[in-house]
């Protein structure tokens, strides 16, 4: 079990951020070429099949796989682009879909038998995305306001003394351009990185205790392991579902603060 390790004296070890190391698939292959960027790009195809399985050749009464694409589709409409998007909803919705479904899957690669691995739970996929949303949210803020009218904005909102700017503009600098995408990409690796070192030691504990050192005393602690594995990756399911939800949310809120500043 790879997320169990042990020490020179046979004594348990809890599972540790080792477990996120992957090498290479093949010897001489580069450093980038391993476990979750392959299933990063089967995670990819996967939507891109569902997508086409869905809306290929859509029927008037919707079956199947087309079911579940159009409830994904109006899930993310209704509680994700409209509300922040307005207008501009039905043109967001390739990028909001697309973001939803896959940050979705690779959360729940975690959870999927001899795959265990969320590919968000590596810091780079989310703040690639993050990245993204960001260049897209200061180009349209650029575009739409002007170049001063998209800072002004920012840092400097109506209706407050002008001594206070001193102090809220580069606040407001700092807080947009710095830290929200930072936050946006780290909230998603952060759940996902911990939510799987849980699953891990408690996965690991059960195996320990029931099956490498099974004593009469010990047994208790592995069936406990083996409840709080299986309690855990329920709320897992739930924690990956929330925050594949909270990112393509905020990737509309920025989106839609750039399109309409009054907002």
């Amino acid at each position: 079990m790879s997320a169990l390790t042990v020490l020179a004296d046979g004594e348990f070890e809890a599972p540790g951020p080792s477990i996120f190391d992957f090498p290479p698939l093949w010897q001489g292959a580069p450093v980038w070429a391993n476990k979750p960027v392959l299933l990063a790009l089967l995670g990819a195809l996967l939507v891109c099949a569902l997508a086409w399985s869905a809306f290929a050749r859509p029927k008037l009464v919707p079956r199947g796989i087309q079911n579940i694409g159009e409830l994904g589709y109006l899930f993310v409409r209704d509680q994700v682009a409209r509300p922040f998007l307005g207008k501009d909803a039905e043109r967001w919705m390739p990028l909001m879909v697309t973001l939803f479904f896959l940050i979705l899957l690779w959360n729940l690669f975690g959870v999927v038998p001899f795959v265990q691995i969320p590919i968000a739970s590596h810091i780079a996929f989310p703040l690639v995305f993050a990245i993204t949303i960001y260049v897209i949210k200061i180009y349209l803020g650029i575009k739409h306001q002007g170049f001063i009218g998209y800072f002004k904005n920012m840092m400097f909102p109506p209706g407050l003394p002008k001594a206070i700017y001193v102090l809220l503009a580069p606040i407001e600098f700092l807080s947009n351009m710095i830290i929200a995408p930072f936050t946006h990409a780290v909230r998603l690796f952060a759940n996902m990185f911990a939510g799987h070192m849980l699953l891990a030691f408690f996965s690991a504990v059960g195996f320990w205790f029931l099956f490498e050192r099974l004593t009469v005393t010990g047994a208790a602690v592995g069936v406990l392991g083996v409840v709080m594995t299986i309690v855990m990756t329920g709320f897992e399911i739930f924690i990956e579902f929330l925050q594949a939800f909270l990112f393509t949310m905020l990737a509309a809120m920025y989106i839609g603060g750039s399109l309409n500043p009054e907002h």
